[in-house]
């Protein structure tokens, strides 16, 4: 078993499963929980991950192929996406292919909104480059909703990955993301309203708390 992370909800390693190569994420049993509740819970969000990872491809967006889920273990057997993680290539290619990959991104993310569904964990880190495809994976704090809030807060996650990680093409990288999200999404300017609402917020409260 190689491990590949190792958080505080799950960890996810590489097995083999049916003669092939798969990634397998866990749920960890919380000791301080009651059992009976500890195995309810990762029961739960196992079975909330899986069909938001169905639904998603269902729409033409690329995630990993569930081959196998264990309710009992709260385990999803998947596809290992042999690609690299957009965190690590998208400060390293010319301004015309990030241009690129971001408005694909976007669209993706506006797709992912239109029929309400939101990743929960928006970071280049949760996207994978493969064959030139964009792959989302960790749908662990995904859900599905209408609110223009929570897709406001997606989005916020996104921006803030973005400015954290790539800065330097933090301009170019994000107007690309919002025209791919504008072509895409035909509420997208209801989204973005609520995120400049949702920025304002957070610099009030910054402001406030200094």
């Amino acid at each position: 078993m190689e491990i590949i992370y190792q958080g505080a909800e799950s960890i996810i390693y590489l097995s083999e499963y049916d003669n092939q190569r798969v990634l397998v994420k866990e749920r960890i049993r919380k000791e301080y929980r009651v059992p009976q509740l500890d195995d309810e819970l990762r029961k739960t969000r196992t079975k909330k991950e899986v069909k938001l990872l169905t639904e998603v491809r269902k729409l033409g967006i690329f995630t990993p192929t569930i081959y196998h889920v264990d309710e009992k273990e709260s385990k999803i057997m998947m596809e290992f996406i042999d690609g690299v993680m957009l965190k690590n290539h998208l400060n390293e290619i010319p301004e015309e292919e990030i241009k690129s990959i971001c408005f694909e991104l976007g669209k993706i993310i506006g797709k992912l909104h239109s029929h309400d569904i939101v990743h929960g964990d928006l970071t280049t880190s949760n996207m994978i480059l493969k064959d030139g495809k964009i792959y989302l994976i960790d749908f662990s704090l995904g859900d599905f909703t209408k609110r223009i809030e929570s897709k406001g807060v997606d989005l916020k996650l996104l921006r803030d990955a973005l400015k954290s990680t790539h800065f330097k093409i933090l301009s170019l990288a994000w107007e690309s993301i919002l025209e791919g999200y504008r072509k895409e999404y035909k509420n997208s300017a209801d989204v973005l309203e609520q995120l400049k609402k949702i920025e304002q917020r957070v610099r009030y409260a910054n402001r406030e708390s200094g």
